[in-house]
């Protein structure tokens, strides 16, 4: 029956492509529809784009025609398959910077195998028909004339145009929304954002050519009147002159926190030292597409991610003002301890930039399939154990950043590892996850103990906080079962929450917070504990320990959350309860004000702005070195 078909071959393919694409969209990829237009776009734009791009094929002669086709196939399908499988790790799409990124790609064969489903090969049906009716059917090769070519160009490329008008009604500024992803796939398309994502690059690279120091006055002046705050906090100082030790706690969700899997607490010590600690319960992690490179950038320089990539591999020879330079002008080391290699998000050229002095990587440790915990390299236990002689030899005071890494996605450990049991839910990765937490929360119980003995940790301080999510929502039905409702929109977003733990030895007060707060407001909040309080600094986060401070955390695509609200999806909840509000004003009062932040942060990445600007006497310069 096949070789009787006599239908265009691009035509069979563009259907057959844009109604497997659709099937993605609507039951694969998590995108929410909220109305019949969004269905509607949904349904068309898979198909619109296919139609432009196989249309291409009938300006070309038979055998052109056929290779064309085919190989267009088989590569889109590719390209909907690597979106698939970073989707199901991230509940993101893919980037050009993120495609750039190379480096890291030796580094995840176990995620990204954990991320094949067997179901997965029907995506490649199409490819084997394809490949067979262009190879067997003559009669689907089809030399058109001037004007059948035209009107169909014509009709392919009208489609598209009221995929996007339709898109622009459904969405107003859709194309102004760049940080959101999935409204863009949602209304124009999966190609298609590829294509707009292309031009969004090769834009930013120009802001920098075009950049001058004039913008940094505007920047100023909107830090002062709205993200910065004059109080001194009662702490501040309580650290002067002693060590700083930070754990980034690889992937580390707050609500893990005082649960438990048959009986047995998840985090027995962490759950101890929070009652010893000050510790901060609304505490928002903030990264975008880099995750633990985000959250060190947020964190060392208290700016905002970028919304499409990660400033550690698009602006690595930026100038920065990050807390490395600045306590190093009083009297400070800085070292970053990390058991991955030294080139992992490009960390080696991005750690000068910032200004650290020491970067303890992989070549550091002795690495072993005795040491090796799951699929990611030296297990914590062995990585602090192994640590502390350098931090022993290391001038002091300094400021330290341990990365952990077991914890990290697919979160598997082999079982001899394991001192809890697994979840049992519809989720293999939230099933191991609570294993390869409660395996961190001993590592670093362990390393308290490793501290005392080498007589550092009454001469520190010891921040821990988690770096990004580990449970994506693409796992929220399994995590539904876990904490026994339906996650919402707005349980999406409470999600976010990642302990912050400040723990300062012999310091009897202690409390628990529930103001909100971010990754931006780390950077002043460790600065003022050690009373370094820079006046120069442009910085979008405050000192937590004040109560002069912002009225909101803002996150990368525009959301934020306020101490009454939550706003996500356009939609606005009462923080406390998670309800649906009708009366919107508390949400709207916000929604200009967090967008502008975003966009002044993204002016000083994009234009490297710090280089016209001298921190030392808060005088600009005009140099551009």
């Amino acid at each position: 029956m096949l070789h009787r078909i006599n239908k265009p071959l691009f035509l069979i393919a563009a259907l057959l492509f844009g109604f497997k694409t659709y099937i993605l969209y609507r039951f694969v990829f998590n995108l929410s529809i909220e109305n019949p237009l969004q269905e509607l776009i949904l349904l068309i734009n898979p198909f619109a784009t296919a139609l432009i791009i196989f249309t291409f094929a009938v300006w070309m002669k038979p055998e052109r025609q056929k290779k064309f086709v085919k190989y267009t196939t088989l590569i889109g399908t590719i390209i909907l398959y690597v979106n698939l499988a970073y989707y199901r790790n991230f509940t993101d799409f893919i980037t050009l910077p993120t495609l750039l990124q190379f480096k890291n790609f030796g580094d995840l064969g176990a995620s990204a195998a954990y991320l094949v489903k067997p179901g997965d090969i029907f995506l490649f049906l199409d490819i084997i028909l394809v490949f067979y009716l262009a190879k067997k059917n003559e009669n689907t090769i089809v030399s058109f004339k001037q004007k059948g070519k035209m009107a169909i160009s014509a009709l392919s490329l009208s489609i598209l145009v009221a995929n996007f008008v339709l898109a622009e009604i459904e969405r107003p500024n859709l194309f102004l929304r760049s940080f959101d992803r999935e409204y863009l796939v949602k209304n124009i398309g999966l190609f298609n954002y590829h294509i707009y994502d292309v031009v969004i690059h090769s834009k930013t690279k120009v802001q920098r050519v075009m950049a001058d120091g004039s913008e940094i006055e505007e920047i100023e002046h909107y830090i002062s009147e709205n993200a910065s705050s004059n109080e001194k906090s009662d702490l501040s100082g309580i650290a002067e002159g002693k060590n700083v030790i930070f754990i980034t706690a690889e992937s580390l969700q707050t609500f893990v926190l005082d649960k438990e899997v048959n009986g047995e607490p998840i985090t027995p010590f962490l759950n101890k030292l929070i009652e010893e600690s000050y510790y901060f319960e609304n505490f928002y992690h903030q990264t975008n597409l880099g995750k633990t490179s985000d959250s060190e950038f947020i964190t060392a320089n208290s700016l905002y991610p970028l919304p499409n990539a990660s400033v550690f591999f698009t602006h690595a020879q930026n100038e920065y003002n990050a807390m490395p330079k600045i306590i190093k002008e009083h009297g400070y080391t800085s070292a970053v301890f990390h058991g991955n290699n030294k080139s992992f998000w490009n960390r080696d050229v991005m750690y000068d930039a910032l200004g650290f002095d020491h970067f303890f990587s992989e070549r550091f440790y002795h690495v072993s399939e005795e040491n090796k915990v799951g699929d990611w390299g030296l297990g914590d236990k062995s990585f602090f154990e192994q640590s502390i002689k350098y931090l022993e030899n290391l001038p002091q005071p300094f400021y330290t950043n341990f990365i952990t890494l077991t914890n990290h996605h697919p979160f598997t450990m082999d079982q001899k590892y394991a001192s809890i049991d697994k979840l049992e839910t519809n989720s293999r990765t939230l099933n191991g996850y609570v294993q390869t937490v409660r395996y961190m929360d001993e590592a670093i119980e362990q390393f308290f103990e490793q501290l005392k003995q080498a007589g550092l940790y009454e001469e520190s301080i010891i921040v821990i906080a988690g770096d990004h999510y580990g449970i994506s929502d693409y796992h929220n039905r399994a995590m539904g079962m876990f904490l026994e409702k339906d996650i919402t929109p707005y349980d999406n977003v409470q999600l976010q929450r990642v302990p912050m733990i400040i723990h300062i030895p012999d310091h009897e007060e202690t409390k628990t917070f529930d103001k909100i707060a971010g990754q931006v407001d780390l950077k002043p909040t460790i600065l003022s504990l050690l009373g370094i309080e820079p006046e120069d600094d442009i910085t979008f986060g405050t000192d937590l320990f004040t109560n002069d401070r912002k009225p909101y955390v803002a996150f990368r695509n525009g959301d934020f959350v306020t101490e009454n609200y939550v706003f996500t999806n356009d939609t606005c909840y009462d923080r406390l309860t998670g309800e649906i509000l009708e009366d919107t004003s508390g949400c709207d009062e916000y929604k200009d004000q967090v967008l502008l932040e975003l966009e002044y942060s993204d002016r000083i990445i994009y234009g490297d702005l710090f280089r016209f600007y001298n921190f030392s006497d808060n005088e600009e310069t005009n140099n551009d070195e």
